[in-house]
């Protein structure tokens, strides 16, 4: 994918699920295989850059008119393990969201209702041909689901401040990587917590849900909670103090033990954190 400017966007977060290279069918396998042994591939900023660049023509490309062959990959013990993009999927499933999270007359002037009703029809033929299909990719905007952090640990954050410290030069980066089981079992556990604790509702729907898709990938898979283009709308100060994982699991913990009150100060913390996250969207 070429790059089409060096503009950084700074509101996307992600949850990504990357599986080894034996979890895909062939030709899928080998394709993967191969593209793993590139020295250069593109970036999560490449992917958005590329997506806000097919909105300004006339009319609007709100999804891509190709599936993406690209991929993250990071390789565990020796075994390389790939998360595709699928950035057509994420843009089809991101319109039906639309509706809910933009104003009317915001969503037609980007988006005019003809493009919408295009796009819906096109997922709606391409869905009947893949029921299966699902993203390997979860994003967030301008904040990261507190049900997230229920499937990583404070001692798998990785935080690396930018040019200073990493030999790449490469810009912030923030976060957390753990096994398929352990993400799995921490659910477990949370979900049993949870609702020994409180009524259902958002927080216990939202892990159920993500719990679910969880379980359609390779048990050999990782986790991964990345930041994303939030390191750069946060400071190094906020980035560095940021430790909402063990907020979370403080939270779950006091919960556990009967204690509202410790349940109540973790949670105060993170809505904090995260509210000041979220006001930064309507910022000048």
């Amino acid at each position: 994918m070429p790059k089409v400017s060096s503009v950084t966007v700074p509101y996307a977060s992600y949850l990504r699920v990357y599986e080894p290279l034996a979890a895909f069918p062939e030709p899928e396998r080998s394709h993967w295989e191969r593209y793993a042994r590139r020295r250069e591939r593109p970036s999560y900023q490449d992917e958005l850059r590329r997506s806000l660049a097919d909105l300004l023509p006339t009319p609007p490309v709100p999804v891509p008119v190709h599936e993406s062959d690209d991929a993250f990959v990071m390789e565990a013990d020796g075994v390389v393990c790939v998360c595709p993009w699928r950035t057509r999927l994420r843009g089809w499933q991101a319109l039906d969201e639309l509706p809910g999270r933009l104003p009317t007359p915001v969503l037609d002037a980007v988006l005019p209702p003809v493009v919408r009703r295009q796009s819906a029809a096109d997922y709606e033929r391409w869905l009947a041909r893949n029921p299966d299909a699902r993203p390997w990719i979860r994003t967030s905007t301008w904040q990261i689901p507190l049900n997230w952090f229920v499937l990583v640990s404070d001692e798998e954050r990785e935080y690396g401040k930018g040019a200073a410290d990493r030999v790449d030069g490469a810009a912030p980066v923030l976060r957390y990587r753990t096994p398929m089981v352990q993400a799995r079992r921490r659910v477990a556990r949370g979900l049993r917590t949870l609702r020994d604790a409180m009524d259902e509702g958002p927080l216990i729907d939202g892990l159920v849900d993500v719990g679910r898709w969880l379980e359609e990938f390779h048990p050999r898979s990782f986790v991964e909670l990345d930041y994303g283009g939030l390191v750069h709308a946060l400071s190094a100060e906020d980035l560095d103090g940021d430790h909402s994982a063990a907020d979370v699991a403080e939270g779950i913990e006091a919960l556990r033990r009967g204690d509202g009150d410790g349940a109540q100060a973790a949670y105060a913390r993170l809505m904090e954190r995260w509210r000041a996250v979220r006001d930064r969207q309507f910022a000048n």
